[in-house]
C-alpha cells in the first residue's frame, strides 16, 4: 500500500519536486520488503556501485544485514519511489539504537539522477522513523561517494568527523565502514517532535 501518492509538474529535466495536482506522471512511494520485485533494480544497482567505487569486497555489504532488519515491526523499513509505476529511488532505515534509526540502502535510479528524488526519499524516510517513535537518524557513508556526502549535508545532518580531515585516509583497526578500508563518514540529525535521547511510545 502507498505510503504517499503525489502529482509532479517535472519529475525529470533537473526540476524540483513538489506537489501538483492536475499535472505530470504520479509519483508514488510505498512500502516493500527486500524480497519484492520491485526492489530488484535498487539492489542491482546499488551492488554495481559499491563494487566500482570500492571493488570486488564491497558485494559483502550488500548482504551484511539480513531481511529481517527492513522490515516492520523489527524496526526497518524499505520505501520504493515510483513514477508511474516503476522503482526510480529508495532506501531504508533500521533499528540502530532504541532511539535512533539508521539509514541504508539509499537508491536513485542511474537515469533518474539529479533531479530531487533522492532528497524525496530521504524526507519520507524520515517521517517513517519519526512516526515509528525514533528521535535520531543515524548514518555512513563513504569517500568515494561525495554526491552522497553532499546530500545529507544539504539536508541537515550533521557531520561526526573532521569535514577538513583526508578523506581517504585509512580507518583505524577494527573501526566499521565501507569496503576497502577507507574511514567510514557518519552523519545524524536530531528528528522533530522528541527530544533527543527518548524514545517516543
Amino acid at each position: 500500500m502507498p505510503v504517499e501518492s503525489l502529482r509532479v509538474a517535472d519529475p525529470g529535466g533537473g526540476a524540483a519536486l513538489s506537489p501538483a495536482p492536475d499535472a505530470g506522471p504520479v509519483v508514488e512511494i510505498r512500502r516493500a520488503a527486500i524480497g519484492d520485485p520491485l526492489v530488484e533494480p535498487l539492489l542491482r544497482e546499488l551492488t554495481h556501485e559499491y563494487v566500482t567505487r570500492y571493488g570486488p569486497q564491497a558485494r559483502e555489504e550488500m548482504s551484511r544485514y539480513p531481511a529481517e532488519a527492513f522490515a516492520e515491526p523489527a524496526g526497518g523499513l524499505l520505501l520504493l519511489l515510483l513514477v508511474d509505476g516503476a522503482a526510480v529511488a529508495g532506501g531504508a532505515y533500521k533499528r540502530y539504537d532504541e532511539r535512533t534509526a539508521e539509514l541504508k540502502r539509499m537508491w536513485t535510479h542511474s537515469a533518474h539522477r539529479r533531479r530531487g528524488l533522492a532528497g524525496l526519499v530521504l524526507a519520507a524516510l524520515e517521517r517513517e522513523a519519526a512516526a515509528a517513535g525514533y528521535t535520531r537518524i543515524y548514518l555512513t557513508t563513504g569517500p568515494l561517494q561525495p554526491e552522497a556526502k553532499g546530500l545529507y549535508l544539504a539536508h541537515g545532518y550533521t557531520p561526526l568527523f573532521d569535514v577538513d580531515a583526508d578523506p581517504l585516509a585509512p580507518r583505524a583497526a577494527g573501526e566499521d565502514g565501507p569496503p576497502g578500508g577507507h574511514r567510514p563518514l557518519p552523519f545524524e540529525k536530531h528528528l522533530p517532535g522528541g527530544a533527543p535521547g527518548a524514545r517516543t511510545s
